[in-house]
């Protein structure tokens, strides 16, 4: 399967299209849209658009890692990560 990256730019242009708004402020909207999940995850609040994406902070619990270069056992400590969960309408979209 090819890689088929779409980049922040090409999606500003095809929203811009499919909307007939400028792509001056579909990336203003984009850029508020990532702004605000960001904070709220940051947070610890859980951001979901119902059907199509969620994200929420999740904790992990500090383990013993290895170095693949060396072999060497090494502590990772707690820490937080986001966890990204697709909806329904995405999952099916993508079938």
């Amino acid at each position: 399967m090819a890689d088929k990256t779409i980049t922040k730019t090409e999606l500003v242009a095809s929203i811009a299209s499919a909307t007939g708004q400028s792509q001056a402020a579909v990336s203003g909207v984009l850029d508020a849209l990532f702004t605000s999940v960001s904070e709220s995850v940051a947070k610890g609040a859980k951001v979901s658009i119902p059907g199509w994406i969620a994200f929420e902070q999740v904790d992990t619990a500090a383990r013993t890692g290895r170095n693949p270069q060396t072999g060497e056992e090494i502590a990772i400590p707690a820490g937080k990560r986001v966890k990204v969960t697709a909806g329904s309408k995405l999952k099916a979209a993508v079938k």
